[in-house]
């Protein structure tokens, strides 16, 4: 075994030698141009602990993001008894759309910086602005500042998505690359369940005051930020990321720590090949027009397709479960402290699907199960709606339906995640997720919460029907969308699915 970690540690630093020779002797490219075999090396990797790390300490945003959207519905009918806000159900769906508009301007910003100041120093910040915002959302004393924190938290989210989506897909290779960013995306449900646990807990009047159990059940999020903040001190910067901009020995160093990771538990790595070397011109960052071009006239195919998918899932989700609570309590008489023991098995589903069905779209291809699982998704939903209209469910048969309908209906939604942080390149990975999960959100969620809220105050189930075709008939012009242009990127390294803008 000592001989097999030599041999392969003596590999990787012949491999780190060669790059280094060519870089210093110009290599027969020209000044300001790096040839870089980094993307082989992260892709030849076996899966090992360092990639579990990356995806604890990274992945944990979704579940900061299931957590806060659970609390903000569950939490809707103490909003309303709330002293101090004393909300509509209309303010209680726009105290959604104020936490989604947020997520929308804070991933715009925070995604511009993230790809040209780097993943690591972004995924800091944000997580900062979010433990922040959340805490003091537990300390609003009017409707104002309620909404005005929930912003900032969203603030904080939007950014983590820009910056964490990018990283996870440029350390974790190809052939891992779909399921687990389903799985990732995915655990937003497991956030989903944590806060359903939390308003259960905190909002059972028989064990504390509701007004101080909703303030309580915000700075839950903000403890768990704390201990992400810890987490990710170890995360190195994307190698990918540093060679393009300008710090290619930088990035050599970190793929050789990540290595030998691997080395030191007993994984020989396969050399790698002269043909795996790509050329990249340096740069500091991508001027927003060039953005622009390469998402309007160079891939303007496939910028279609995933503001198709972004839009009609945020749609589908928003106007559904940042409304479940009001659902419940209104049409079922649920009461508001047990409103979380129906989430739980909603969320399970929700889970459930990217780990039982993401694998497929590793096998069976990208563009088969997308525009699969959304067409499924439009149907369960105009079934499941058209129970709810006749009243023939019960508050436990309305949660079943939707575990089923959610159980597809999440792959769906993670799909498009994974569809927009894979197929383009690199420069623009970061700022591209942001424009797409903002144009998305913003055309598809952030109205969807104070629209369902408005359908769920008329006390009208035809009406909340019509919205659930709505939202259906948008998840079945993405299933054809889908199923004629998506993007083959299945098992690809990231330079094969989007070519380099910088490359030379």
């Amino acid at each position: 075994m000592r001989q097999m970690n030599s041999t392969a540690s003596a590999r990787a630093m012949e491999d780190q030698e060669r790059v280094a020779g060519e870089r210093n002797s110009g290599g027969g490219a020209a000044a300001g141009v790096v040839a870089t075999r980094i993307p082989a090396r992260l892709e030849r990797l076996p899966w090992g602990r360092f990639h579990v790390l990356v995806v604890a300490a990274l992945g944990v945003t979704w579940i900061l993001d299931g957590l806060e959207v659970t609390l903000a519905g569950s939490v809707g009918a103490a909003l309303k008894a709330s002293p101090a806000l004393r909300f509509t159900d209309p303010q209680v769906g726009l105290s959604g759309s104020a936490y989604l508009s947020g997520a929308v301007l804070g991933a715009l910003f925070f995604g511009w910086l993230t790809d040209r100041l780097g993943r690591k120093k972004l995924f800091f910040i944000t997580i900062a602005v979010y433990l922040s915002a959340t805490a003091l959302t537990g300390l609003a004393w009017n409707g104002f500042t309620f909404f005005l924190f929930r912003f900032l938290t969203g603030a904080g989210i939007g950014g983590e998505y820009a910056a964490i989506n990018s990283t996870i897909q440029e350390l974790i290779p190809a052939r891992f690359r779909g399921h687990l960013d389903l799985m990732i995306n995915g655990s937003f449900w497991v956030g989903a369940a944590l806060g359903a646990l939390v308003a259960v807990a905190l909002l059972n009047p028989s064990l504390l005051d509701p007004e101080l159990g909703w303030r309580l059940a915000f700075l839950t999020g903000a403890l768990i930020g704390l201990v992400v903040f810890a987490m990710r001190m170890w995360i190195p910067e994307s190698p990918r990321w540093l060679a393009i901009h300008g710090r290619e020995a930088e990035g050599e160093a970190a793929v050789a720590a990540i290595e030998k990771r691997f080395i030191d538990a007993g994984a020989d790595l396969a050399p790698v090949p002269e043909s795996a070397v790509i050329w990249l011109r340096s740069r500091t960052h991508t001027p927003l027009r060039e953005v622009f071009d390469t998402l309007f006239n160079r891939y303007r195919l496939r910028t279609f397709v995933g503001l198709t998918l972004m839009a009609a899932q945020a749609f589908f989700y928003n106007a559904i479960f940042f409304t479940y609570a009001l659902v419940l309590t209104r049409f079922y008489d649920v009461e508001a402290g047990d409103v979380g023991w129906y989430i739980l098995p909603f969320a399970a589903g929700n889970f459930l699907g990217p780990v039982v069905l993401g694998r497929l779209f590793d096998t069976h291809g990208r563009r088969l199960m997308i525009s699969l699982t959304y067409a499924v998704s439009g149907l369960l939903l105009v079934v499941v709606g058209a129970l709810f209209e006749r009243d023939l469910l019960t508050a436990a048969t309305q949660t079943i339906g939707w575990m089923i309908v959610f159980f597809v209906a999440s792959p769906a939604a993670s799909a498009a995640y994974l569809t927009v942080s894979e197929t383009f390149p690199l420069e623009i990975r970061a700022l591209t997720i942001a424009v797409f999960y903002a144009i998305g959100t913003g055309l598809g969620g952030v109205a969807a919460p104070y629209v369902f809220g408005k359908l769920i105050q008329s006390g009208s189930r035809q009406s909340v029907f019509a919205g659930y075709a709505f939202a259906a008939l948008l998840m079945f012009a993405a299933s054809f969308v889908a199923a004629r242009y998506a993007i083959r990127a299945e098992r690809k390294p990231l330079e094969q699915v989007a070519t380099p803008l910088s490359a030379a």
